[in-house]
């Protein structure tokens, strides 16, 4: 399972064959369909692990679960990817669980129906999170913060550039400020955007 989730995250589903997961988990062919019938059998295993997984490919979401953290601090952290260093040698995928959707194309339904109820639940999460940091209208906020956090993802993995997450931290933290009625803490002006933390 670890070279599934190795080789998946980075290359992709339809780029890892059969020859190229056993090769990498050192075993046979007919061992790996032992445990694994399907391919989407497979693949469903892969999500359910890297979903499980504190530090695997969606490490990023565990921001909405700190204890260390307020629930508005957490709301921001979300959006941490990328601030450090924005461009980067490696190549940025985006969201592992999107892209098994994407790949599958409708060929995968049970691993569409784990995908969808993920991101279900993170927005739920989301609308928690506000609702904690005093939000007015925590649905809309948790609505709202769910749309700019896949959208920095999807971005980002389309120009391999992290950059966009440092813009939707700024829009974010002003929706957050509009929401709670808070204008502490609002983040820099993102260098080349343009956009301000305070509306």
């Amino acid at each position: 399972m670890k070279a599934a989730v190795e080789l998946f995250a980075r290359d992709g589903i339809h780029a890892t064959g059969i020859a190229k997961l056993t090769g990498a988990a050192r075993v046979s062919t007919r061992t790996l369909y032992q445990h694994f019938p399907s391919k989407e059998a497979l693949v469903s295993a892969y999500l359910e692990r890297i979903e499980s997984e504190p530090d695997g490919p969606a490490q990023v979401e565990t921001a909405l679960q700190r204890e260390d953290l307020t629930p508005r601090e957490r709301l921001i952290e979300l959006f941490a990817e990328g601030s450090e260093d924005s461009r980067s040698e490696a190549v940025v995928r985006g969201c592992p669980f999107h892209n098994a959707v994407v790949e599958a194309a409708g060929t995968m339904p049970d691993a569409t129906a784990f995908v969808e109820r993920h991101k279900k639940e993170l927005t739920a999460r989301l609308i928690d999170n506000a609702a904690a940091a005093g939000a007015r209208d925590p649905e809309d906020l948790g609505r709202q913060l769910a749309v700019l956090f896949e959208g920095a993802r999807a971005l980002s993995a389309s120009l391999n550039d992290s950059r966009p997450f440092q813009d939707a931290r700024t829009l974010a933290t002003m929706l957050i400020e509009q929401a709670t009625g808070h204008a502490d803490e609002a983040p820099h002006r993102t260098a080349g955007t343009g956009l301000s933390a305070r509306a």
